[in-house]
């Protein structure tokens, strides 16, 4: 490399990204913790490098945890290079400061996590040089070419790093300060968090409904009329509270004649479902195989990055921008030829159910890439990878129609319901079967009826009293409480606030997976087989919390007001300044907070805190000229 040669430094997010990205570019000299060569050097993090400090390595007072030190407030939490990035940090440092290197590409995920990645590692190095910012939503060599003919400002994306930046910084407030009050106030190790502990609520109120339902008798009579059975219904219901009384009625209708009333025959269609976003893609992977959150978030990273076999994962979109209409239609020419032969020919237009610029955030709907799947794919990817190619094809078929019968049977006055499906086009769902445990009742009305028609006679030949019980609400799958995360505003009572939170949740879909993680690993959710369970000690820390720290409300205003920091109708000090006061509160709060008796743990001693790298404050001095290291 030539001593006055001018360089581009491009970062990346990870290891494989950067490689990948180095072929493209030809930067295929081998340095140290970096690859170089055409006028590039790439080098990569491991993830995140850097972090916020510990409260004892911003101020040695706070090394104790003592109720007189807190609430931990610093004006501005300054930033470490984690131990394990210190080497990799040293290297991008070099090429940062480096003076042949002349400006920068941020290539870190495109996302709120990839934003903030490199914008930390920016301000620890001092560097000062311009940045541009590489947007790509898929991994393949076209996608990589074409970001890099199509470099954005880096400035597009402030907003998306000064929200970034607040929930971290959020995260670290609450967490910590919340963290320390509650084991101070038990002595029992207690971790609380701005979305963990709303999310633990869920689960709690959920045991709590199963433990304090009773399970309640009640009757049903069904009747045999030769060539279709009746269900009794009076007012639309068919629970019969007392057996006496469905006795009775089965008594009076056996052998007597019958009158089949009306009869109503009804097309009915169900559109495709549309694509995936990852939370769908999770919920599903749950339903279907049991993956947990965290499982399919890995699988679907792995397929992006790896294989470069789907487009990014870590979206919030299930709709396509319309410039990926062309894209679209050579994927579908492109898939498996079994799944070719389903689609309908010419294909159908899907209009608004794919292709909605309005709906579509930093990055658009999950899609398979074209490229051919490698023979040597986990059970995992496989089943993820088909997924989202089924999905596709799924999007571009005919809707699912049926017909829809319903036949009232009168028999001594009383009357009997009966229902009947016929599918005239399975459409979509050849693609993509509905996951559906079907229960006998499930099946019973999805039986073809006979040709009836109204007025006709029919004999009772019996008449039978089913004994059934109420049943309690099921436990929360990863499945079931993903989708109550996303949804969390169904749990707000304030109309108002019901309506602001109907596109915001717990979370994030790229944080929501390691969420559960998280309750898992503090011990205040155990999982068994499918469902999660709150344990004794979630149970006790919700007993033990505020209200509004519990509330998925209070969550939820975070992230609307995240989301607004975004788009720039929103201060980031004027929303952490609420943070900061929430901190405080939750301190007092804390020390005020009902006896509650936590089981004692085992305490492992803590580790001392691995002193700060660096800080975002102090300037770098450049390196001496010279080539990479080999």
């Amino acid at each position: 490399m030539a001593e006055q040669e001018k360089l581009v430094c491009v970062l990346c997010e990870k290891p494989s990204v950067g490689r990948d990205v180095a072929r493209v570019l030809g930067a295929d000299k081998k340095g140290e913790g970096c690859l170089y060569g055409g006028g590039y050097v790439v080098t990569w993090g491991f993830g995140h490098l850097a972090s916020p400090a510990m409260p004892e390595e911003i101020d040695p007072n706070w090394k104790k945890w003592s109720f007189s030190t807190l609430p931990m407030l610093p004006e501005d939490i300054p930033l470490k290079v984690l131990p394990s990035g210190k080497k990799q940090f040293s290297i991008i440092r070099s090429l940062f400061l480096d003076p042949r290197v002349v400006s920068l590409i941020c290539a870190t995920d495109a996302g709120r996590e990839g934003e903030l990645i490199f914008r930390r590692i920016y301000q620890l190095t001092g560097c000062r040089k311009p940045v541009m910012r590489l947007w790509i939503s898929s991994m393949t060599d076209q996608a990589i070419r074409q970001g890099f003919r199509e470099l954005k400002p880096m400035s597009d994306y402030d907003g998306l790093y000064k929200s970034a930046n607040c929930r971290a910084e959020a995260d670290w407030l609450v967490g910590m300060n919340g963290s320390r009050a509650f084991t101070l106030r038990y002595d029992a190790l207690l971790s609380v968090g701005r979305v963990q502990t709303p999310t633990l609520s869920l689960l709690v109120k959920r045991k709590k409904e199963i433990e304090a339902f009773r399970p309640e008798d009640y009757y049903e009579v069904r009747a045999d009329f030769g060539d279709h059975e009746g269900l009794y219904i009076k007012d639309g219901v068919s629970r019969i509270a007392k057996k006496e009384e469905a006795e009775a009625i089965a008594a009076q209708v056996r052998g007597k004649p019958a009158r089949v009333s009306s009869v109503r025959v009804e097309e009915k269609r169900q559109p495709p479902p549309y694509l995936y976003d990852l939370t769908t893609l999770q919920r599903e992977a749950n339903a279907r195989f049991g993956l947990t959150a965290a499982k399919t978030l890995e699988t679907a990273q792995s397929l992006y990055e790896k294989h470069k076999l789907l487009t990014y994962p870590r979206t919030d979109s299930r709709h396509l921008p319309q410039d990926q209409r062309p894209v679209v239609l050579r994927l579908l020419q492109g898939l498996p030829e079994g799944l070719c032969s389903l689609l309908p020919q010419p294909l159908r237009e899907p209009g608004g159910r794919v292709f909605d610029d309005s709906k579509v955030s930093d990055h658009h709907a999950l899609l398979p890439t074209g490229r051919t799947p490698p023979a040597n794919l986990t059970q995992a990817e496989s089943q993820i990878y088909e997924l989202v190619t089924r999905r596709l094809a799924a999007a571009f078929m005919d809707d699912y129609r049926y017909e829809q019968t319903e036949v009232v049977t009168e028999c001594a006055g009383y009357a009997f319901m009966s229902r009947g499906r016929v599918v005239l086009d399975e459409g979509w769902q050849r693609a993509c079967p509905p996951v559906r445990v079907k229960s006998k009742e499930d099946a019973e009305d999805e039986k073809a009826l006979p040709r009836l028609k109204q007025g006709e006679i029919r004999q009772t030949r019996g008449a039978k009293v089913q004994r059934k019980q109420t049943k309690p609400p099921s436990p929360y799958t990863e499945n079931t409480l993903l989708d109550a995360m996303e949804h969390a505003g169904r749990f707000v009572t304030d109309e108002r606030l019901r309506q602001q939170l109907k596109e915001r949740g717990l979370g994030t879909p790229s944080t929501r997976a390691a969420t559960l993680e998280r309750l898992i690993e503090v011990g205040y959710v155990v999982r068994r087989k499918r469902s999660l369970l709150a344990t004794d000690k979630g149970e006790k820390l919700i007993e033990a919390v505020p209200w509004q720290l519990a509330s998925p409300e209070t969550t939820g205003r975070w992230e609307k007001g995240l989301k607004d920091i975004e788009s720039g109708t929103m201060d980031p000090g004027r929303f952490m300044e609420s943070i900061r006061r929430y901190a405080a509160y939750l301190v007092d709060a804390a020390r005020t907070a009902p006896p509650v008796d936590f089981p004692r743990e085992e305490r492992k001693p803590r580790r001392a805190p691995a002193k700060a790298a660096s800080t975002a404050t102090k300037p770098r001095r450049a390196p001496a000229k010279g080539k990479p290291k080999t």
